[in-house]
């Protein structure tokens, strides 16, 4: 528990100086480099550390994470990862799963509705990949609307991703990707 609380204030600390960092008006401009080689390129440590940061900001947007547009985008944005190699073993598909309803914010909806719309994406992607993904895609652009929602989309495919202590660069691709359909700079995730 004490680490899990240890990552926390490190990520909020992390997250104080991200805020006063965007708010500084250039977001990508000197801190481009910088901000990009983190998740990838450095220990083990400080991407369990990013996926920590990553879960409570979205525990703490969890009131506001309702929307059937958030579900559907997340559950698209969780199928895309899992599938971004193009295949998804049974045992991938179930620890996902696992993931996706044990997710506190995705509590928020039943698990059944998750599981269904994130193995109906899972079924696409493997059937015809690039149809799958446009039309996952579709789906993750929904959310768009709101930049909230949107961002919450994006973090919930970066803890699902991140789970297996591994980022994988078709991973990171899947996510660079939502992020585009989302109007979101990948940067801002380190991706």
């Amino acid at each position: 528990m004490a680490m899990w609380d240890k990552i926390k204030d490190q990520a909020k600390t992390f997250q104080q100086s991200q805020g006063t960092r965007g708010a500084s008006g250039s977001g990508q401009g000197s801190h481009g480099p910088a901000r990009g080689g983190r998740p990838g390129s450095s220990s083990g440590g400080s991407k369990t550390q990013l996926i920590g940061m990553f879960k409570s900001q979205l525990a703490s947007a969890k009131n506001e994470l309702k929307s059937g547009a958030y579900r559907d985008a997340s559950m698209a944005m969780c199928a895309l990862v899992a599938a971004a190699d193009g295949r998804v073993e049974p045992a991938e598909r179930q620890r996902v799963e696992e993931l996706i309803v044990s997710n506190e914010v995705l509590q928020n909806f039943p698990a059944d509705q998750l599981r269904q719309r994130f193995n109906q994406h899972v079924d696409r992607l493997l059937a015809n990949f690039e149809q799958g993904k446009a039309e996952a895609l579709q789906v993750i652009a929904k959310a768009a609307k709101k930049p909230a929602e949107a961002r919450a989309v994006v973090q919930t495919g970066m803890v699902v991703a991140g789970a297996d202590g591994s980022f994988e660069p078709s991973e990171q691709y899947a996510i660079r990707e939502a992020c585009t359909a989302l109007n979101i700079p990948p940067s801002e995730f380190g991706v």
